[in-house]
């Protein structure tokens, strides 16, 4: 396809809906999280912090509860703190406050037409974590440098990698190379829908599939002082409806009154239990481990390394159009 067939491909109707709805939620993102980084100090609040980013969200993509999944909340707000790489918000009567020294992982989604645009930064109030922070930094700019169409995800996650583990970071006086975290990966993205089929790896495999025009992907790296290897623990706070989940009957009627709401309210679109709370769903504890037990919906525990070791966080979204890739959510932040 040469360059004018690009171009005439570009300005059909359902590109020029994608391109407008992506570049709208990343304005958004932009405007949030840079109102963020000065919004948030040590003592406040997880849950301060993500309600912040939350109804910021509402309030500049015009979120219309009589059509729910028309534009709002890409997924929870993630503020995964030190040695937690991800998947942690704040469920009710949570009381954890941020501290100087803790290293936080913010990530947050806006959601436009079902286009999300997924990004993330970490942040700290002591400069320690400033080796590490700008080692994934690095990384991810990085695969966001060698991505694009007919890019093999084996490789961008080789290059991500070896930009990452050429780092040191240094921890009261001891001296920690930089890792990748193997289990962690990038992703593209599809319609309502925050993890597509396919993963981008951080550290180099063997995975020959190629990336294809018009997939959106976020591009994201984790980089840890630890073993760079995380596991599941503790209490999930992040779910999400199974599209594809096979049909079976749900006799208890507190899941069954729950699902449907979740289908009106969220649709696809991961969610947390505050905004359960949020809605009224006060006591939906039983009926959302009725849902996990018949397999309509899957839970997200938050994600670990070892014990005392820090991990940071960059992540971006591109978009693989016809003409160019487009860094959708790059400003002057990161």
């Amino acid at each position: 396809m040469d360059s004018d067939e690009q171009k005439a491909k570009e300005k059909h109707v359902e590109w020029q809906t994608r391109i407008s709805s992506v570049r709208e939620g990343a304005e958004i993102h932009r405007q949030i999280r840079q109102a963020t980084q000065q919004y948030i100090q040590p003592g406040m609040t997880m849950v301060q912090i993500c309600e912040f980013i939350e109804q910021s969200t509402q309030k500049l993509t015009g979120y219309n509860p009589e059509r729910p999944l028309d534009r709002g909340y890409g997924f929870p707000t993630g503020c995964s703190l030190n040695n937690c790489a991800a998947h942690y918000t704040p469920n009710p009567g949570d009381k954890t406050q941020l501290k100087k020294t803790d290293l936080c992982k913010i990530d947050f989604g806006v959601q436009i037409n079902g286009y999300i645009i997924d990004s993330a930064f970490s942040m700290s109030f002591d400069e320690m974590h400033e080796p590490l922070m700008q080692a994934v930094k690095a990384a991810t700019n990085e695969g966001v440098r060698v991505m694009g169409i007919d890019a093999r995800l084996g490789e961008v996650g080789a290059a991500i990698q070896e930009v990452m583990e050429s780092h040191e970071c240094v921890y009261n006086g001891k001296t920690y190379k930089v890792k990748a975290i193997q289990n962690l990966n990038g992703h593209n993205i599809g319609p309502w829908t925050i993890h597509g089929s396919k993963s981008v790896p951080i550290i180099k495999t063997e995975d020959n599939t190629k990336m294809e025009e018009g997939e959106l992907y976020a591009i994201e790296t984790f980089g840890s002082t630890g073993k760079g290897f995380v596991y599941g623990d503790g209490e999930s706070s992040h779910f999400s409806m199974i599209g594809d989940a096979a049909k079976v009957t749900v006799d208890h009627k507190g899941a069954w009154d729950l699902l449907k709401f979740i289908k009106r309210r969220f649709g696809t679109i991961t969610f947390c239990r505050r905004w359960l709370q949020d809605e009224g769903q006060t006591r939906h504890l039983m009926g959302l481990k009725k849902l996990m037990d018949y397999e309509l919906v899957r839970d997200y525990p938050p994600l670990y390394d070892q014990v005392g070791c820090y991990i940071a966080q960059y992540e971006h979204t591109i978009l693989l159009r016809p003409t160019c890739k487009e860094v959708l959510s790059r400003s002057f932040d990161y």
